[in-house]
């Protein structure tokens, strides 16, 4: 059975126009202009209308935090619930971080990983391998055809999985450069450093949260980032730098086709709508790593996703319950859940940025990423892709509330806030099953 979504502004591949999308078991067979062709009239096509909607490629979200290990034990979130809450967002495809419980440095943890997705994801999925001082070997024998690369912490990090062995780190970097090798990038002794200096400053350990930022500083981003980059030039490697939070880090960057490009760079919507002012009113909903930074910053960032030094937008999507959320700038939970609004909130910034267009938020969220990790037949509307649609309107404006959101967690630090965009319907694999995303 052929289906056929009509009547809808479809943008892809720089452009935009009124036109159709013809799809049949879960691949796109015909993309055009209007009007619509007699053969697609008949009773043997379903048609769907999408008058008055913009019709895009499905996000593809490079950069989640689904909790789940394989087994679906954690309160905060799991594949199933959060892959419900992505495709309630027009998000057809994630790839979920290594920091998991078990942690995925292992094949044996990422083949589990892989099994389990198979029967719980909603949406189209992949897992990173993570990178750890010990476990270089593993990642040699893995098979990159379905794994999307390598998530290496260059500084804080959860676990045992902080890589600060010089060695390791330049084996790394030299045994994968034609992998994607994707870097939280924050230094840990600057970061351990400024903790001492607060606590000496203010006599106390229970800091208030609004000093994450002076905790978390510009700096442990800035040198880190540098190392990596160093790094990555020493050994021509691809180096894919995860949530920039600081205008200091974008000198690393340049504009420019992403396609010939080894050094890329992700921001998330939080770090273009909140600023440190925004602790007082949302405190620890906000509160992530890297710290959200200055008015500044946001600004400079903003000018960046539109000039192409910023090439991703992911969301760093990381639910937590609000119980985890109390306590200080030590021990409230960092991470907040996004992957459920982020496409309304990047399109909305299009109203306010005459700079930023909806094709620009095309090639961050769906082209870019399919270009930088060499996706298989996703991330563009073309004859033979699969058919991975999100259908988004333009409404006269609604108000996001925590009782809206699908995440497990149930909440969303965007609630109270009005938008003019909304995802309607998401279509993955043309209404088939989820499948791994390959490489």
């Amino acid at each position: 059975m052929i289906t056929v979504i009509h009547g809808g502004t479809i943008v892809n591949e720089g452009k935009r126009f009124i036109g159709y999308i013809a799809y049949c078991d879960g691949v796109i067979t015909e993309v055009g202009e209007l009007p619509l062709p007699d053969k697609y009239k008949s009773q043997d096509c379903t048609l769907i209308d999408a008058s008055g909607c913009y019709v895009l490629p499905g996000v593809i979200d490079t950069h989640v935090h689904f909790r789940d290990g394989g087994n679906a034990l954690s309160p905060k979130g799991n594949i199933t619930s959060e892959s419900n809450a992505a495709m309630a967002g027009g998000v057809t495809s994630y790839f979920d971080m290594p920091n998991t419980v078990p942690q995925t440095v292992t094949l044996d943890a990422w083949r589990k990983k892989m099994e389990h997705a198979k029967i719980a994801s909603k949406v189209n999925y992949a897992f990173f391998l993570g990178a750890a001082n010990d476990n270089i070997e593993e990642l040699k024998r893995a098979d990159y055809s379905s794994i999307p690369g390598i998530k290496l912490f260059m500084g804080a990090s959860t676990g045992n999985m902080l890589v600060d062995d010089n060695d390791a780190l330049d084996e790394l970097f030299r045994e994968f450069r034609d992998r994607v090798i994707a870097v939280h990038a924050e230094n840990q002794t600057i970061i351990e450093a400024n903790k001492k200096r607060l606590i000496a400053r203010y006599g106390t350990e229970d800091l208030p949260v609004s000093l994450h930022s002076a905790l978390r500083s510009r700096e442990a981003c800035v040198t880190s980032a540098e190392k990596a980059v160093s790094l990555a030039k020493k050994y021509k490697s691809r180096l894919h730098l995860l949530h920039i939070s600081t205008a200091d880090e974008l000198l690393l960057l340049t504009g420019g086709d992403v396609s010939d490009k080894r050094i890329t760079a992700e921001t998330c919507p939080h770090y273009l709508y909140f600023t440190e002012d925004d602790y007082s009113r949302l405190g620890a909903r906000i509160k992530c790593n890297p710290a959200i930074k200055t008015a500044a910053d946001r600004d400079a960032l903003i000018k960046a996703i539109s000039d192409g030094r910023i090439d991703v937008i992911a969301t760093d999507h990381a639910p937590h319950l609000l119980s985890d959320k109390h306590g200080n700038a030590f021990s409230a939970a960092s991470g907040m859940p996004g992957v459920q609004f982020s496409l309304p909130l990047m399109l909305e910034l299009t109203r306010t940025h005459s700079e930023l267009t909806i094709e620009r938020v095309v090639e961050l969220m769906s082209h870019n990423p399919a270009i930088i990790y060499s996706i298989s037949r996703r991330g563009f509307l073309r004859t033979g892709n699969y058919a991975d649609i999100a259908i988004v309107k333009e409404v006269p404006e609604y108000t996001v509330s925590d009782a809206d959101v699908k995440s497990l967690c149930g909440w969303t630090p965007y609630a109270g806030m009005t938008l003019h965009y909304m995802v309607i319907k998401t279509i993955v694999n043309g209404g088939g099953n989820p499948e791994p995303v390959r490489f």
